[in-house]
């Protein structure tokens, strides 16, 4: 996969307002983002035995390689200009509304049928530093297929291989093919993102087990709210797929609508580990939760067992500290005047003390409960005489 460009990342808001038409906009309008990349237009035409490739700046050059090649893909890298986009389009004869869906890039995945054309949206996913989604638009046409992207750098790559080298069949195919090898390649692009997600959150798993802070359950919801985006982008993703399997295309042929099917099949898989890694996050929570949850009541029995500790030698210590004296009864701490008293005194205290700690241990709050001395084999004999009845 090619190399992104670092891409500004605008506020919410205003990418929201950027990306619709103004209400009211005559359909068909084509306004370009005036923040969007000035568009490169790249070409590669070839046929069974040849190919070119080449980056062009006058736009006549496209009729003159769709005479001369039985395929040709032409891909726009950058939605800048609204000039060049409608340019585009007409020398594919392309309608006006498909290319309105081009420019405003918050387009559901789908597939629309044009008298001349099939007219694809997918979504290609990538992971930087966060999750990017881009717009694709594909148009399959009888001889082309062209194709607008948000900006350089894209999943296509292999693709672009195999016309150069001639593996495969997509050389000795039509440019319904050659819609399938992108759309497939979109599809594929998916299954590394996902792996990356799900070595995330193994290491957030083995995080909160050993160390857990705020910071852990921060992440867990970025990645959460990133594969809600993921599963916004799959779920149309393969209803589209599943379209262009099932209805009849005249553009695209029996035999790659066999290759589509299996395309489909990949769709149906990523959703399957999108749905079962947004549960891991949902586990993830509830383990979390349950993790503070442990260690707040491993540290309230400890400071409860030692506050149960203290308690009767606090009360000794209270009894020892009242002022009664001695020499107006004899019933009036005698031991006060005993040699031996402050020793009794911290003796009875440390005995009462050890005593709980036992008394704790073989409840079992300071750890296991200690086994008793031939347990063990009595149990085993039991199992014994058991397993001889």
């Amino acid at each position: 996969m090619a190399r992104r460009k670092p891409v500004l990342r605008r506020s919410r808001k205003k990418r929201r307002l950027l990306d619709r038409m103004p209400p009211g906009s005559v359909p068909g309008s084509v306004v370009a983002d005036p923040d969007a990349p000035h568009p490169v237009v790249r070409v590669m035409a070839y046929g069974p035995d040849d190919f070119v490739e080449r980056e062009v700046e006058d736009l006549s050059q496209i009729g003159e390689l769709r005479e001369k090649w039985p395929v040709t893909w032409v891909n726009v890298d950058g939605l800048g200009d609204a000039e060049l986009i409608r340019a585009v389009g007409e020398a594919f004869d392309i309608h006006p509304l498909a290319l309105e869906d081009v420019v405003n890039v918050t387009q559901r995945p789908k597939v629309e049928e044009y008298d001349n054309f099939e007219f694809i949206v997918a979504r290609m996913a990538s992971v930087v530093k966060v999750l990017e989604t881009e717009q694709v638009s594909i148009f399959l046409g009888k001889g082309f297929v062209v194709t607008f992207q948000e900006r350089v750098g894209d999943c296509f790559d292999p693709v672009r291989e195999r016309i150069r080298t001639g593996r495969g069949r997509v050389r000795g195919a039509g440019a319904d093919y050659l819609a399938y090898a992108l759309l497939d390649a979109v599809v594929d692009n998916y299954f590394p993102v996902l792996e990356q997600y799900g070595e995330r959150l193994e290491a957030l798993e083995e995080r909160i087990l050993v160390r857990s802070d705020t910071a852990t359950v921060a992440e867990i919801h970025d990645v959460k709210r990133e594969l809600i985006r993921l599963r916004r982008a799959v779920w149309p993703l393969r209803e589209a797929v599943n379209t262009l399997t099932r209805e009849a295309m005249p553009l695209i042929t029996d035999e790659t609508r066999v290759y589509l099917r299996d395309c489909y099949d990949h769709a149906v898989q990523i959703l399957d580990i999108v749905e079962s890694d947004r549960e891991m996050t949902a586990g993830l929570t509830d383990l979390y939760q349950s993790t503070v949850s442990n260690r707040m009541n491993e540290v309230m029995k400890v400071l409860t067992i030692i506050a149960t500790i203290f308690i009767p030698l606090t009360f000794i210590a209270g009894i020892y500290g009242m002022n009664f004296d001695p020499e107006a009864s004899r019933w009036s701490m005698p031991e006060l005047g005993w040699p031996f008293g402050y020793v009794a005194c911290l003796g009875v205290m440390a005995v009462c003390a050890v005593s709980l700690v036992v008394f704790f241990k073989r409840k079992g709050w300071l750890g296991s409960p200690a086994q008793p001395v031939g347990k063990e084999d009595e149990d085993a004999g039991g199992e014994g005489a058991d397993s001889e009845k």
